[in-house]
């Protein structure tokens, strides 16, 4: 499946949606990369995380499905 930087993603597995900030091939392994971003609460602070993810692992998100994540 292909990325376009700025559309919305989620992890196959579940988990926060996540926007796509760049889609390359990574220079070690040469296979493509999602580098994405997304924000998770700690105590009263919103926390920016950045990670790469296969592709084969990512899915549009969709605020209607069932798979998701609890806030607790």
């Amino acid at each position: 499946m292909n990325f376009a930087p700025g559309e919305v993603v989620q992890l196959k597995s579940g988990g926060p949606p996540m926007s796509v900030e760049s889609v390359c091939e990574d220079p070690h392994t040469k296979q493509p990369s999602v580098f994405c971003t997304w924000f998770e609460k700690v105590a009263n602070r919103q926390i920016l995380n950045r990670e790469k993810f296969n592709p084969v692992v990512l899915q549009k998100y969709d605020p209607l499905s069932k798979i998701g994540f609890a806030v607790i």
